[in-house]
C-alpha cells in the first residue's frame, strides 16, 4: 500500500460533501472525459500505479462493476472483485473486522450492498477510503454521473427543474440530496405509500432545497428540463409485490405524452436496467430525448473522479 492519508476520504452520500467539493469532482470528471475522448489520457494511467481497489458485491451489477474496474485500470491501478459468498462476511465475520483486514491489503474499497448501515460501519472501521456503490438507501455514484450527463446536454443544472416519476427509492433519495447540493428544483411524482424517506426530504429542505411531491405525473413534469425514472421492482421483491407495484405505478410510466408535458428540450434519464413497457415506453427510452447510454458511459468518468478524490484529493481542472 502506498496511500498515506491519516484520515481517509470516504464517498458514502451526496449529502456528506459540500457543493464546492462535489463541483470539483464533476469538473475533474469532465476534464478526464475530454482527455479520454481525445486520446490524451496517458498521464492518468501513471497516477495510481501499484494501488488496488477492492470491490465488494452483495448485489448484482453491470455498470457499477465495469465502470469502477475500468476506472481503476485507466488510473494505473488494479481492481479485485469480491462477491459476498466469497468473503467471511457470509459466515459471520463482522464488518469491523473485514474493514481492518482489507485496510491492510488494499488502498480503497467500493461496496454494493443492501444495508446502508453496513457501509457506514465499514467506513467507520477502515483506515482506507470507502465508496458507496449502492445501498437500499442511496446511490450517490449514479447521481454524479447523472448530473454530469445533464450538464453536458443542457448546461448548468443550477436553477433547473428536474422531475422524478415512480418509486421513492434509493436513487430518488440521492436526487433529493443532489437538489440541495446543486441547487435545482426537484418535482417527485410518486403514488401514495411509496414516498421517499421523510428524513431525506426534511434534510434537503433544511439545506434550502426546493422539493415537492406530486400525485399527478403530468403536473410534476410541467416545464422540467429532465424527466427521470427507475425500475418499479427492486432486486429481492417477490412476484406478488411486483404485481402490486406494476398496478400502482402504471399511471407513472414515462410516455411520449408525459414528455410532451415537460419543457420542449427535456431529456430523459434512467440509471438502467430498464423495462420497456413498465416504467418507460420504448418510444421514449429509444427516442431522441433519451440520454440513458450517455448516462451509463458517464459512470466511468464520474467513478474516475471519485476515486481520484478519495485517494489523492481534488484535482483542479485545466
Amino acid at each position: 500500500m502506498t496511500t498515506s492519508q491519516a484520515i481517509p476520504r470516504h464517498f458514502l452520500d451526496i449529502r456528506d460533501h459540500s457543493a464546492d467539493t462535489l463541483r470539483g469532482m464533476l469538473d475533474d470528471a469532465a476534464k478526464m472525459k475530454r482527455d479520454w475522448k481525445s486520446g490524451r489520457s496517458g498521464p492518468q494511467r501513471a497516477m495510481f500505479e501499484g494501488l488496488v481497489l477492492a470491490m465488494i458485491f452483495q448485489k448484482p451489477s453491470t455498470r457499477t462493476r465495469i465502470s469502477f474496474e475500468v476506472a481503476m485500470r485507466d488510473l494505473g491501478g488494479a481492481a479485485i472483485v469480491l462477491h459476498g459468498d466469497e468473503l467471511q462476511l457470509g459466515r459471520g465475520e463482522t464488518i469491523a473486522d473485514t474493514a481492518r483486514v482489507l485496510s491492510g491489503f488494499v488502498d480503497a474499497v467500493m461496496i454494493r450492498t443492501a444495508d446502508h448501515e453496513s457501509v457506514i460501519d465499514l467506513a467507520r472501521h477502515a483506515s482506507i477510503p470507502v465508496l458507496n456503490g449502492l445501498t437500499d438507501t442511496s446511490h450517490p455514484c449514479q447521481l454524479m454521473a447523472d448530473i454530469l450527463t445533464f450538464e453536458e446536454a443542457r448546461g448548468s443544472v443550477r436553477g433547473q427543474k428536474i422531475a422524478w416519476l415512480g418509486d421513492g427509492n434509493n436513487v430518488a433519495h440521492s436526487w433529493i440530496q443532489a437538489a440541495a447540493r446543486f441547487d435545482f428544483e426537484l418535482a417527485l411524482a410518486i403514488p401514495v405509500g411509496f414516498d421517499p424517506d421523510h428524513e431525506q426530504i426534511q434534510w434537503a429542505k433544511s439545506e434550502g432545497a426546493s422539493i415537492k411531491i406530486y400525485r399527478d405525473p403530468e403536473e410534476a413534469v410541467q416545464d422540467s428540463r429532465a424527466v427521470v425514472t427507475d425500475t418499479w421492482i427492486s432486486m429481492g421483491d417477490s412476484e406478488a409485490d411486483g404485481a402490486n407495484r406494476r398496478a400502482r405505478f402504471a399511471p407513472y410510466q414515462v410516455t411520449g405524452k408525459i414528455m410532451a408535458s415537460a419543457a420542449p428540450d427535456a431529456i430523459f434519464m434512467h440509471c438502467l436496467p430498464a423495462h420497456r413497457g413498465e416504467e418507460v415506453s420504448a418510444e421514449v427510452i429509444d427516442g431522441p430525448a433519451s440520454m440513458v447510454f450517455a448516462e451509463a458511459e458517464n459512470r466511468l468518468h464520474a467513478q474516475k473522479a471519485l476515486i481520484r478524490w478519495c485517494l489523492a484529493g481534488p484535482v483542479a481542472p485545466k
